[in-house]
């Protein structure tokens, strides 16, 4: 049998999940869940009851995994119920705690009865529990009750705590799930009042705000804790202020989830618990439960540079589009086919060095020509690496020649790559002791483009919530509202991250359902590569287009129809209208400030760059516009099927 230390002393964080919280067949399960890092799994009936194997069997197989089994679940329409149905729910359980046996287990879940026969009444309750403690004491198991948000009676934790205070039995205590809840919006703070060790096991999910039925909500639309917007945080930290030191688990039932990957989704629920205990901890240090020591969220001060890898005929296209940008080629790497383009505080790094065993060449085989890496400027490089790597980022590293500086990395959104670099001297000297610099005697005036506002990242739909919690639980960064994009071939949902509180760090994340949006046929024919637009910002758009003009820019056409709407719109004067036009700009307002958009046109396989201004307090990302600005790309992309030129 599982035993759990009811000692003073703290304990390390121990995670469990719900074997229906991810996909595919039961061992399969296992081996995800092993694999991300969990050493508890709790078995849920249907997942055990289709799958052709004793308890026994399940029992070994997850020893074999490594993996303690932390519950037996769910046990329904159990207390209040009228004579015969009483007498034949006891028998019921019993058969199940011999199961338990088997399977290894000590505890099991009952939620709260729905039964439209089901009799109400604390004490009621309170006397049927008793006696089913009385049998899984002879059984050594104990029971857990847990207050469904939609139970006939009882739908409170408050009052499922009472039952079990009332049934006074040391084999029942109270099962606590942060979604049965947050989403009745009872005050967590209730919690403090339990004592930890009648707190069995506390399941843990996050939603989204949704108004709509409770069950529905449930059944369809959990997710990981920090993936949505119920505050899991101040339950947990309830939790913890009782002392309960046991097993932390995710009971997650989501649509998009069922279809998801396994091993992915796995990961997302073990960095979730990590980066929740790590919130909680910090916030209530006094606890039992001690999450992985790491640093706090790391605050970035923006993009230190991109890298794009691509083949040599290539390159001469991308040279020619960041020429006509205002971009001068400033310096070559020492040992590496590799030459930085640089305006205002931007640096593009171009790699051509595919011999070998090269990431970078690696890349460009499978996506061909692609930003595959970017570099964030950070406080601390090693403090964001041993973050990243405690959340379960895969780190990166290649090998370095003697005098090359080895840059803390991790790989993200498409296997892609991102280095931490800070102030310390050699990763602040790397351009100067890696690079030189070409004399070429020619002065590129630039067109007036000074940083990088923000980068666009585009992926799969059911991939999205994942990079958003893997940014949220590594960086300082708040999430904004998530926007619906209409795209002739279908939904693209966009959501972006901004460093906090200062957003210096902007990203967009795009996700696509269908390979017929132009998000979706980017990440179809590119082979999943992630970077899809770099925006850069301008102190004077107007200026910059004249300058961009006169390089030979070619920026995307907007159609006519799209300045007579907008003049009428927001009531612009013609001659400001006119000028927009005349420019390709496309435009929006808030209460806030003013946003102004220049597009080019597509590169490779739907890479394209942005030239934005804000003014005032605008915050946004012109979301208004964005199918203007498709639809635009749409009328010059090459047909589907026909080969690139």
């Amino acid at each position: 049998m599982i035993s759990y230390d009811t000692g003073k002393q703290n304990m390390p964080l121990r995670t469990s999940i719900a074997t229906v919280s991810i996909s595919g067949e039961f061992p399969e399960k296992l081996a995800a869940i092993a694999k991300a890092g969990f050493s508890g799994v709790e078995i849920f009936e249907n997942d055990f009851l289709t799958y052709d194997a004793s308890p026994r069997d399940v029992k070994r197989m997850a020893s074999d995994f490594g993996l303690d089994i932390t519950l037996f679940q769910p046990f329904r329409d159990f207390e209040g119920m009228p004579e015969p149905h009483r007498t034949r729910a006891l028998e019921r359980a019993e058969r199940k705690f011999d199961i338990m046996g088997e399977l290894g287990t000590d505890l099991m879940l009952i939620c709260s009865n729905v039964s439209p026969i089901s009799l109400g009444g604390i004490d009621r309750a309170a006397a049927d529990f008793h006696e089913l403690g009385e049998r899984a004491a002879r059984h050594g198991v104990r029971v857990g009750y847990e207050a469904l948000a939609w139970g006939r009676h009882i739908n409170d934790h408050r009052d499922a705590w009472e039952v079990v205070r009332r049934a006074d039995h040391a084999n029942v205590g109270i099962i606590l799930d942060s979604f049965h809840t947050l989403s009745r919006k009872i005050d967590p703070n209730s919690i403090r009042s339990i004592p930890g060790d009648k707190i069995f096991i506390v399941q843990l999910a996050d939603a989204p705000l949704i108004d709509m039925d409770l069950l529905y909500w449930s059944r369809h639309f959990r997710n990981m804790p920090g993936e949505g917007d119920l505050p899991v945080v101040d339950f947990m930290r309830a939790v913890a202020a009782t002392g309960y030191a046991g097993p932390l688990s995710l009971e997650i039932f989501n649509d998009q989830f069922r279809g998801g990957s396994a091993r992915l989704l796995a990961e997302d629920g073990h960095r979730s618990l990590v980066y929740l205990m790590d919130q909680v901890q910090r916030l209530e240090p006094d606890i039992r439960i001690k999450a992985p020591d790491m640093p706090e969220r790391i605050i970035t001060q923006g993009v230190e540079f991109v890298e794009f890898t691509t083949g040599t005929q290539e390159k001469e296209n991308l040279e020619t589009l960041l020429a006509a940008l205002g971009f001068s080629r400033s310096a070559r790497h020492r040992n590496r086919d590799v030459d930085l383009y640089t305006q205002g505080d931007i640096r593009i790094v171009i790699n051509t060095d595919n011999a070998g065993d090269s990431f970078a060449g690696a890349s460009y085989s499978v996506h061909g020509t692609n930003a595959y890496a970017f570099g964030l400027k950070v406080d601390d490089a090693e403090a964001a690496l041993k973050r990243a790597a405690g959340l379960g980022a895969p780190t990166f590293a290649e090998p370095r020649q003697p005098d090359e500086v080895p840059i803390p990395a991790i790989q993200g959104v498409g296997n892609g790559v991102i280095y931490f670099l800070d102030a310390s001297p050699k990763l602040s000297s790397i351009w100067e002791q890696e690079f030189t610099p070409f004399k070429t005697g020619v002065v590129q005036t630039g067109a007036g483009l000074s940083r990088i506002d923000h980068l666009a990242q585009t992926t799969h739909y059911d991939e999205m919530l994942t990079w958003l919690l893997f940014y949220t639980s590594i960086f300082s960064t708040r999430r904004t509202p998530m926007v619906d994009v209409v795209d002739p071939g279908g939904l693209v949902r966009s959501q972006a991250i901004e460093s906090a509180p200062d957003p210096r760090f902007r990203l967009t994340m795009n996700g696509a359902d269908s390979r017929k949006t132009f998000a979706g046929k980017f990440l179809a024919e590119g082979f999943g590569t992630s970077i899809q637009h770099i925006a850069f910002a301008t102190s004077d758009i107007f200026a910059t287009a004249d300058r961009l003009h006169a390089l030979g820019f070619q920026a995307l056409p907007i159609s006519r129809n799209y300045y007579d709407d907008l003049e009428a719109r927001f009531g612009l004067e013609p001659a400001f209208s006119d000028a927009l036009r005349a420019a390709s700009i496309l435009y929006d307002r808030d209460d806030s400030g003013e946003y102004f958009q220049i597009y080019s046109r597509t590169f490779g396989e739907g890479f394209f760059f942005e030239i934005v201004e804000r003014r005032g307090n605008y915050a946004g990302y012109g979301a208004m516009n964005a199918p203007f600005r498709i639809a635009a790309q749409r009328r010059l992309d090459r047909p589907e099927g026909m080969p690139k030129q």
